[in-house]
């Protein structure tokens, strides 16, 4: 990669536009990169690694204060650098992110974002690549082959960092060469390994936590048992022999104890179950004889009560034959109940007709001719209704008629006075539209004027402020300025004065310190005291520095005050103020009229619009009023008509009543009470023929149910309660009866009564209680012996079964705890620890690997710069005190064959080793990023530590990097270096930023 052209503008120190020509400057292949401390020198470094990764090296990118503070402030800044790489030709152009002076702002900025522009030369002409800032960078990595750490280490050589890396603990070196070599990817392999040791690790201690845990459970089961514990191993890391042989006895202890407690359950429960058979036994006999005592009492209690039972036999019979005569009976009764009934509702109508002059003729022909004429006029009913229904409609319409004619007359006027309304707002609303249509136009203007006011006020403001600052910024820059010169003046003096100083220590005899001369024939006088002029120099350079900042200030200020004005001047702030008020004032006027015209238009228009609904509303009304009125008279004529018809056809039906159907109301009571009177009759006549039959029906029945008379019979019927008080004693005794004999016949009471009869008694209580305790007793100590050996039977399945599940896990954790046990040693190895002797890690292995190229490639070029003294040796000694080890430095003396550590170089042997190993870690690097070709160095500052024979040969060692074409610049104070290279990058600091020239010296 060589580097042809590079432009700088508002970029750090270099507020104008800067070119640098390397491929003219490079001519020679060594230049030499000078200025002042603080010009910028490192700033066209910077700017070089800005175009080609879009940020800066180191601590600079953290400030992001890229754009130069002395630029004007509408200057973008701006780097451009033209450069060739792997036979290809690009120019990167980038502008970093900064605030430009916005006319609209609210605060007079805007932020302009990031910019880039990549271009490649193709057949003589530039054609652009990409101007997106992921797209560029992508492309710029891809041609370089180097991320910004490899660049900047690589091309850009920091002599502070590596002296630093020459003598620094091999953890410090680890750091650097893992940026620069990229050997992430071999500590994400340690860690990979360290995991899955861990994980096997875990995976290893649950099986084992597992088959601790089945030892334990058979351990739990043996307890529970009684036995005397074995040995039981308390941790299994290692199944082996131990827990197998532990598992096999505890099995066998528990099957013998298991078929122990079996035996002796078999023996508890027989003798259990004969006692209990005996006691059985026992109580059955003390409860046959108790039952065969029981039922004897009952018979005695029985033969008790047989002849009270005769007696409700006998009663009870009479009481059923005269049941069979009770529906006779109760008939006869009922018949002469309603026959007294229906012979006095008879009577009362007889009555009732007389009254009604209805008795002098037969019933039922009354009752037909009443008949007759009812339905006459109940057919003719809905006429005199609708005859009703008529005339009140007549009546309404006649109503409607009036009110309709009455409404008509009404909405006419109406319409008149409405249609006056309407002509006199149209003659108000024609003058009013052409002013309001420029309502909106005449508001913006009056806007616009106004807000022209508020911008001349504002521009008046800024530009007085402005004027203000710049007279404070000129007066504070003219006393810098004083101040400065000054100090410039003091500093002159006390350097001066130093001659004085020096000639007041000479003494006769001995040599001068200047010259070695032992004579002084002439020495200088000192006019002040040295000390009193450098504190003097250091007062008047606070004064200087404080008046510097102070006008620094001042210059931000007038910075931000041009700035505003600049955007008040572009909205029209420098209009004239009169000319300003007057427009608005006018427009204001104009605006404030149409809205008023506009307003009175819009309410006008509103007016109309209501009055014209009003007219179209009041017309409806109107024509709905005639028509309304027209069909209201029209109903009236033909409903007259339907009314004097309908009332001649009726008048010869109502008779003397006032209506037809007061007149059918009458002759319905009369039907009523006719009908009843022949249903009153017929009920009489068929009352007398019941009595008559029931009495025949009884007198037939008495003869053969037993009974003399009706009486007779009557006396014998018991009450319902009566009857089922008798009958419930009778069922009562015949069940006891039958009860008895089953009871006497049973099994149970033939076996007591032969008992009895032999002498064979039931034992007494107290001797049943005893046995029956004996049983209980047995048959508890059986359940507990079976609960026992049930236990135990459990208890040997399960020592069984965790015996076959610890066989099972054992076996299959074997491969998990040798995988466990390797990954472990593989983990401690690559990690620096274990048997690794030398402690050192797989990463550190590998940029052990590098340094030693590094070593190697930095040899060759300091064996030249030490004449041939020194080279640089990789060494893996094993640290002390257990550090790790693999990134140590040696420097071998090849005078003396000895080897010494890289801190007992002076300081002169230290630069030219640490630049040794910058060019040679250069070399590596540049190798290991594909064998990208470096053809432009830049090597930093540090030659001032050298003696003339080794800047001499260590000018011979970088001028041997210009073979096959390299370039390399060179940043240093050093007079000599000046004087020895020809060509030259200036750098001049001044007030307004910095600047940059290509001179050629001439050496001397």
């Amino acid at each position: 990669m060589r580097i042809h052209r590079l432009d700088i503008e508002a970029f750090g120190p270099f507020a104008t536009p800067q070119h640098i020509d390397f491929d003219h400057l490079s001519a020679q292949g060594l230049f030499l990169l000078n200025g002042a401390t603080g010009a910028g020198k490192t700033s066209i470094l910077d700017a070089i690694c800005f175009a080609l990764y879009g940020s800066v090296p180191g601590a600079r990118q953290d400030g992001k204060r890229l754009r130069s503070d002395h630029a004007a402030p509408g200057a973008e800044p701006r780097v451009v650098c033209e450069f060739s790489a792997r036979g290809r030709r690009f120019e990167v152009t980038r502008s970093p992110a900064w605030d430009r002076p916005s006319a609209r702002g609210r605060n007079g900025f805007t932020t302009q974002q990031a910019k880039t522009l990549l271009r490649e030369r193709v057949a003589g002409s530039w054609e652009e690549k990409s101007s997106r800032n992921d797209e560029v960078g992508a492309e710029l990595a891809d041609v370089l082959g180097m991320d910004r750490e490899q660049f900047t280490r690589v091309v850009m050589l920091p002599q502070g960092d590596f002296a630093a890396f020459l003598r620094s603990k091999a953890s410090d070196r680890l750091d650097l060469l893992q940026k620069l070599f990229g050997t992430q990817r071999f500590e994400a392999v340690e860690r990979q390994l360290v995991q899955q040791a861990a994980e096997a690790s875990r995976a290893v201690q649950e099986s084992a936590s597992e088959l601790q845990l089945l030892l334990d459970r058979v351990a739990s089961e043996q307890e529970q048992l009684g036995l005397a514990a074995v040995a039981t191993p308390i941790e299994v890391e290692e199944p082996g022999q131990e827990p197998e042989a532990w598992l096999s006895s505890v099995e066998a202890e528990v099957k013998a104890e298991w078929k122990r407690r079996l035996d002796e359950s078999a023996e508890a429960e027989a003798l259990s179950s004969r006692l209990l058979q005996q006691f059985q036994e026992a109580q059955e006999k003390a409860l046959r004889h108790g039952r065969l005592g029981a039922a004897m009492q009952r018979r005695v209690l029985l033969e008790l009560a047989a002849p009270r039972a005769l007696e409700n036999k006998e009663t009870l019979g009479k009481h059923r034959r005269a049941a069979v005569l009770s529906g006779h009976l109760e008939a006869v009764d009922a018949a002469a109940r309603k026959f007294q009934a229906a012979a006095a509702r008879t009577a009362s109508l007889r009555e009732k007709l007389d009254a009604a002059g209805l008795g002098a003729t037969g019933t039922a022909a009354a009752l037909e001719a009443v008949k007759a004429s009812g339905a006459v006029l109940e057919a003719r009913l809905p006429d005199e209704q609708r005859l009703v229904e008529i005339t009140a409609r007549l009546e309404a319409k006649r109503g409607q008629v009036a009110e309709h004619q009455a409404a008509a007359e009404a909405t006419t006027s109406k319409l008149e006075q409405l249609g006056e309304d309407v002509t006199a707002i149209e003659s108000q609303i024609r003058p009013l539209e052409p002013l309001a249509a420029q309502l909106a136009e005449l508001e913006r203007d009056a806007e616009v004027a106004a807000e022209l006011v508020r911008i001349v006020a504002r521009h008046e403001t800024a530009t007085r402020e402005l004027n203000e600052v710049t007279g404070k910024h000129l007066q504070a820059r003219t006393a810098s300025q004083d101040l400065r010169q000054q100090w410039l003046d003091i500093r002159e003096l006390r350097l001066a004065n130093a001659a004085g100083e020096l000639a007041a220590s000479l003494e006769s005899g001995k040599p001068c310190a200047v010259c070695g001369s032992e004579e002084h024939p002439n020495p200088a006088q000192a006019m002040r005291s040295a000390l009193s002029l450098a504190q003097e120099e250091e007062e008047a350079r606070e004064r200087f520095e404080a008046s510097e900042k102070a006008s620094e200030l001042l210059a931000g200020q007038v910075s931000s005050a041009a700035q505003v004005l600049a955007g008040l001047v572009a909205q029209g702030g420098s209009t004239d103020a009169a000319e300003a008020e007057s427009r608005r004032g006018i427009s204001q006027k104009a605006a404030s009229e149409a809205r008023k015209a506009a307003g009175s238009l819009e309410k006008l228009r509103a007016r109309q619009e209501a009055l014209t609904k009003r007219i179209a509303l009041a017309q409806e009304e109107h024509d709905a009023s005639l028509n309304a009125a027209e069909q209201a008279a029209s109903a009236v004529r033909l409903l007259q008509e339907q009314c004097v018809a309908l009332e001649t056809d009726l008048a010869g039906l109502k008779g003397d009543f006032p209506s037809l159907r007061e007149r059918l109301e009458a002759l319905t009571a009369e039907r009523e009470l006719l009908q009843a009177a022949a249903d009153a009759d017929l009920q009489l006549e068929r009352a007398e023929q019941a009595r008559e039959d029931a009495a025949l029906s009884l007198a037939k029945a008495l003869p053969e149910s037993g009974f003399a008379s009706a009486d007779e019979a009557r006396r014998e019927i018991l009450s319902p309660a009566d009857v089922v008080g008798l009958e419930k004693d009778l069922a009562d005794f015949d069940a006891e009866s039958s009860r008895l004999d089953e009871l006497f016949a049973s099994e149970d009471l033939v076996l007591a009564s032969k008992e009895a009869s032999i002498g064979e008694l039931p034992l007494g209580e107290a001797e049943l209680v005893e046995s029956k305790l004996v049983a209980s007793d047995a048959a508890d100590v059986a359940r507990a012996t079976a609960l026992s050996a049930g236990l135990a039977g459990k208890s040997a399945e399960a020592v069984a079964r965790f015996r076959r599940e610890y066989q099972t896990l054992a076996q299959a954790g074997r491969g998990p705890r040798h995988r466990a046990h390797m990954l472990a040693e593989l983990a401690d190895t690559v990690r620096g620890s274990g048997d690794n002797s030398y402690r050192m890690s797989l990463n550190t292995y590998v940029l052990a690997a590098r340094l030693e190229q590094v070593a190697i490639a930095a040899s060759e070029r300091l064996i030249a710069m030490s004449d041939g003294r020194y080279t640089l040796q990789h060494t893996d000694a094993r640290a002390a005190r257990g550090a790790k080890s693999g990134l140590g430095l040696e420097v071998v003396d090849e005078w003396t064959g000895q080897r010494r550590d890289t801190s007992t170089l002076s300081g002169g042997e230290s630069f030219m080793a640490s630049l040794s190993l910058a060019l040679g870690l250069a070399d590596v690097v540049q190798q290991e990023a594909g064998g990208v070709d470096i053809e432009t160095l830049f090597v930093d500052e540090g030659f001032g530590s050298l003696d003339e024979q080794a800047l001499e040969q260590v000018m011979d060692a970088l001028e041997g990097l210009r073979d096959g074409g390299r370039v390399v610049g060179l940043v240093s104070h050093v007079g000599e270096m000046k004087q020895r290279i020809t060509n030259q990058l200036q750098v001049v600091k001044g007030r307004n930023g910095s600047t940059v020239r290509i001179a050629e010296a001439v050496p001397v």
